[in-house]
């Protein structure tokens, strides 16, 4: 009895082992790891509600005091703008773009699709790897993706990651990122021939929970139909190749993340570019424009629109270090979120996973309780598990502001852990003088 026993325990650890072993093997790996990270998440948000967390800011009481007296007089004058004492001045005179007519539909040929399916959040991979193959790259979404994504826990990849990218392994290729971005101001790039990458907000039915629920998406425009109102897009998830989609509807999901943009194009065409931008060709113009955008919808919108242009409005400040201004937009939008109905199919709980600017803000104003406590709600309560680096990284960097050396450090090598080679962790482990 004891040798057979025996017999199938040794069966049963040989068995496991096998499994791992299996499982390790990069191809099969790549195709089950996000399936298992689904059922993790589908346990997780059953028993923890993510639509359920709130974070609200608790450092600069009179900030707060500010912003409620603010909000208590714009409810009484609707035509007044909250939370800063004055209105943000108006655009100066730029640069301006000699308007030419443009063709009422333009479709644009030599596009490769590739879509994010069998890969955990590789939307940014397949349409980066688009927008560069557009130009003649010999690569695809796996080469991008094992670069900027190297570990299945990523959730998410940055802009500025696949920018970073792009300038260390296509030198022959250029990029340019900006907000505040219009339908007006893609169809120009587009009817030139440069495609127009954007991130973006949406509706879709989840892997991991079967339910309805906001997600940050990347899309790749590649024509549009001035006649019917329409944009062309390469979408990599649900809709697929030559996705037709209403201004409005694309503007709807845009608004989330600032009218974000990014253009990628051939060194040797980059004066074209420049000049098809106009005025949107530098940082400070394009940040300050996104501001007076999304002031503008802050005061007209309301329910979770509202608490985007909020946010937005605190994004455009830190692209302007106007950090202080930022912090206060970011407490109002924090505000707006916590009226929110909690209810998982429309609440945006993820948006802490794609921008992470009230990180910035709260920092750079000396409120590193706030980071710390935004962070640990992003990592316990809208998330399965805390693999989020970039939230590690600035709850790191505020526990270290006060005092507490070792959780810093110990955030740091967590976020390595996460994303091997990640760059801001690397240098402030190598700042403290630490091994990674």
């Amino acid at each position: 009895m004891r040798n057979t026993v025996l017999s199938i325990l040794i069966g049963v650890g040989a068995l496991v082992l096998l499994a791992i072993g299996v499982f390790n093997i990069p191809e099969i790996h790549s195709r089950l790891a996000w399936r298992i990270d689904n059922l993790r998440t589908g346990i997780k948000y059953y028993f923890d509600p993510p639509e359920k967390a709130i974070f609200q800011p608790t450092e600069q009481a009179l900030i707060k005091a500010i912003v409620r007296a603010t909000m208590q007089a714009y409810q009484k004058t609707p035509t007044s703008l909250p939370v800063t004492a004055t209105r943000p001045p108006a655009l100066t005179a730029t640069p301006t773009i000699t308007p030419t007519p443009l063709p009422a539909q333009v479709t644009l040929s030599g596009v490769i699709y590739e879509d994010q399916h069998n890969r955990w959040n590789y939307c940014g991979p397949a349409n980066f790897s688009m927008a560069l193959r557009f130009w003649g790259w010999d690569g695809n979404r796996d080469v991008i993706g094992k670069a900027v994504k190297p570990s299945d826990k990523d959730k998410n990849v940055m802009p500025y990651e696949f920018q970073d990218y792009i300038a260390e392994n296509v030198p022959e290729i250029g990029s340019i990122l900006r907000m505040g971005g219009d339908i007006d101001l893609v169809k120009r790039l587009v009817s030139e021939g440069f495609p127009v990458l954007t991130e973006k907000g949406y509706y879709g039915r989840e892997y991991a929970t079967g339910k309805i629920s906001w997600m940050g998406h990347y899309q790749f425009i590649t024509g549009y139909d001035d006649n019917n109102k329409i944009l062309l897009v390469q979408d990599t998830y649900d809709d697929g190749p030559n996705f037709r989609i209403a201004y409005e509807k694309f503007n709807e999901g845009w608004r989330s993340f600032n009218y974000l943009f990014i253009v990628v194009y051939p060194f040797e065409r980059e004066s074209e570019v420049i000049a098809l931008l106009g005025p949107w060709s530098e940082v400070d113009w394009a940040a300050r424009h996104a501001l007076e955008v999304a002031t503008s919808e802050a005061e007209t919108l309301i329910g979770i629109p509202q608490y985007f242009a909020w946010f937005n409005i605190g994004s455009s400040h830190v692209i302007l270090r106007e950090y202080v201004d930022a912090a206060i937009a970011y407490d109002q939008a924090f505000s707006l979120y916590a009226d929110l109905e909690d209810d998982y199919n429309t609440i945006p709980f993820r948006l802490m996973w794609y921008q992470t600017w009230p990180y910035w803000a709260y920092f750079y104003t000396g409120r590193y309780t706030d980071v710390i406590n935004l962070a640990n709600t992003t990592l316990h309560s809208f998330i399965s598990e805390p693999v989020l680096e970039e939230s590690l990284y600035w709850r790191g960097r505020a526990e270290y502001m006060i005092g507490n050396t070792l959780a810093a450090i110990g955030d740091y090598r967590a976020a390595l852990r996460i994303h091997p080679g990640f760059e801001p962790s690397l240098q402030a482990l190598q700042d403290l003088g630490v091994q990674p």
